[in-house]
């Protein structure tokens, strides 16, 4: 999994671990999971470790890829990298040793741009200070409806040059959020059997927070039944905004 993505919002993909633990409502239905089970199945090496059949399932067991940490260096022209699209790299499984590794592959490969997305929060800050922040490295959190709140506090003591939430699958209404140091939102709603449906209210809500902050916004998908169903305009419209990095507001 370290090709061209079909993901809107990034280019390519690249998964140092591979697996992950549903912590919240919004991995009930998660796609990597699925697609872990499926990869399990055809053989892929990277997806033989089973995870704990409550929390995750087969194929999905976390698992550390060193193998697959020089990719970055092969690719020479500079691409948008979503890294670990297929596990949570701030999982409690992986240690802090081999997440310092993998900003260091970052560190050292600045002519790619780096997308990093988790839902451990807590994990986040609290090895945040242990790792070099490189200035072409954008830090995420994933937050589903207003329960996780903290989650975005947690993400403002990160040094990055891009902050950034993905409220995907939107399962509820974000009012009065606190976007101060914020400096993107994604918006999407879920995808695949059994999906929740999104209402246009929450969606709207966060464009217009967005605009009333001067947070880039960035409308995903409505889903569905796969993730292209609903289509992706809103109020007629894409929303395709993009945030700049605090590195280049500096110079």
């Amino acid at each position: 999994m370290a090709d061209r993505s079909a993901i809107e919002w990034t280019e390519a993909t690249w998964n140092p671990t591979t697996g992950c633990d549903r912590i919240s409502a919004g991995c009930d239905n998660c796609y990597a999971m699925t697609l872990a089970k499926r990869l399990k199945a055809m053989g892929s090496s990277k997806y033989q470790v089973d995870g704990d059949p409550r929390t995750s399932g087969p194929g999905f067991g976390v698992t550390l890829h060193p193998e697959s940490l020089d990719i970055p260096r092969r690719w020479r022209e500079p691409r948008i990298v979503f890294v670990d699209s297929m596990s949570d790299l701030f999982h409690a499984r992986v240690p802090l040793s081999y997440v310092q590794q993998v900003f260091e592959v970052m560190r050292e490969t600045p002519r790619h741009t780096y997308q990093v997305l988790t839902k451990r929060g807590t994990r986040l800050a609290k090895v945040a200070p242990r790792l070099s922040w490189p200035h072409n490295v954008w830090m995420g959190i994933s937050v589903e409806d207003g329960s996780q709140r903290e989650r975005i506090d947690h993400l403002r003591e990160v040094p990055a040059a891009v902050r950034f939430i993905s409220a995907e699958p939107l399962l509820g209404p974000l009012p009065d959020l606190d976007l101060t140091g914020i400096d993107w939102l994604i918006a999407g709603g879920e995808s695949g059997r059994g999906c929740r449906p999104m209402e246009r209210s929450w969606a709207t809500d966060l464009r217009d927070q967005c605009a009333a902050t001067g947070t880039a916004f960035f409308f995903k998908q409505w889903g569905g039944r796969t993730p292209k169903a609903g289509g992706r305009t809103l109020d007629g419209r894409t929303w395709d905004e993009m945030p700049t990095p605090r590195a280049l507001i500096a110079a």
